[in-house]
């Protein structure tokens, strides 16, 4: 997609650039831009509504197309229909009628499960569905907003924007997090997540039969080179960043498997990437292709069901369940625990009494 650094996160786009040289006709002129994408040159053509629905994660794909017919998405200059493909080198702009946000962060009464919390740092169960952070496309309702909220109504004072997160997860992704209230617990909790001595394990749920009960999958993990909003795996080591994953079986459902997985390194998308490389894409993940019940199954009965699974679990299926660290000021070990979401739990329900019946 938007060419951009390597490391990209899920929650956040690039600032856009200025408006420069784009001729904007006088039904646009008094709108301000609030995004701004240059196609990256390997992006293979696709319907600019769905290209800004990936691009921008909260937006519906319907809000878009009203945004195009309001001649309020701008190409190479000349406003466009929901239809029109993108092609490398596109200049993108979207023009709305109020000035975009500034990286503020808006204190927000949203429910936040938090466990654990003391005056260096927070532990919080994130739901799936959330943003972490706010960023182009997700200014608000993210969990550091719910956060600061919290603060706030504690009388305490903490600056998510400039300290706070020290890792974060994708938006469809539950589970664990830490958020660091100080510099000190940020650089402290920051070192241990670098050196790899945290204790994280998480749980996916992936397409098909793994050979093997226990298993690494290794491989440089980079963009993927037709589809940028993808990270590929290269096994030769010639794009990318080295990467392994250890998994484990957990239960098998003979179409679809439980695996538990620990990551040797924390690349983008690594657990989503990897497992699409061996062949067994995590389960309704969309944007890998794990939407669509697995290939070689015809049976009308079987593709009804998987059809009301993707009801009960709208959203790739991996779960952060463990987190341990050491804490920056006791300097003892915490760890926590978080037990598998009602959408992934529900699905394993379905899927067993599927096999039983």
């Amino acid at each position: 997609m938007a060419e951009d650094n390597e490391d990209f996160l899920d929650e956040e786009l690039l600032e856009s650039d200025s408006l420069g040289n784009i001729d904007i006709d006088d039904e646009n002129k008094g709108l301000y831009e609030h995004l701004n994408i240059t196609v990256d040159k390997n992006q293979e053509p696709l319907r600019i509504d769905k290209f800004l629905q990936i691009y921008r994660q909260n937006s519906s794909r319907n809000k878009i197309s009203q945004t195009c017919r309001a001649g309020n998405v701008v190409v190479n200059g000349t406003p466009v229909k929901q239809n029109y493909r993108v092609k490398p080198g596109d200049q993108i702009s979207v023009l709305l009628a109020h000035p975009p946000r500034q990286n503020v962060i808006i204190p927000q009464d949203i429910p936040v499960n938090i466990i654990y919390e003391d005056d260096d740092l927070v532990v919080v169960d994130k739901e799936p569905g959330m943003v972490v952070h706010p960023g182009h496309g997700n200014w608000d309702k993210t969990l550091v907003n719910a956060l600061a909220f919290h603060f706030e109504k504690n009388g305490e004072k903490s600056d998510l924007d400039r300290v706070g997160l020290v890792h974060r997860i994708d938006k469809d992704t539950s589970g664990l997090l830490v958020i660091a209230k100080n510099e000190y617990a940020l650089s402290f909790l920051a070192k241990q997540f670098f050196n790899r001595t945290t204790k994280r394990l998480y749980w996916a749920f992936v397409w098909g039969n793994p050979q093997e009960d226990e298993g690494s999958i290794r491989g440089h993990i980079g963009r993927h080179p037709k589809n940028r909003m993808q990270m590929s795996v290269y096994e030769d080591g010639s794009h990318g960043k080295h990467a392994v994953t250890h998994y484990k079986v957990l239960e098998r459902f003979k179409y679809m498997t439980w695996v538990e997985c620990k990551l040797e390194t924390g690349r983008t998308h690594q657990i989503r990437a990897h497992f699409k490389h061996i062949g067994h894409t995590l389960f309704n993940d969309e944007r890998y292709e794990g939407h669509t019940p697995l290939r070689g199954v015809n049976l009308p009965k079987y593709k009804q069901f998987i059809k009301n699974v993707f009801e009960i679990l709208p959203r790739h299926a991996l779960h952060a369940h463990t987190l341990g660290f050491i804490h920056p000021t006791t300097k003892k070990e915490l760890y926590f625990e978080s037990p598998m979401p009602k959408d992934m739990a529900d699905a394993v329900k379905k899927w067993r009494n599927y096999l039983e019946n």
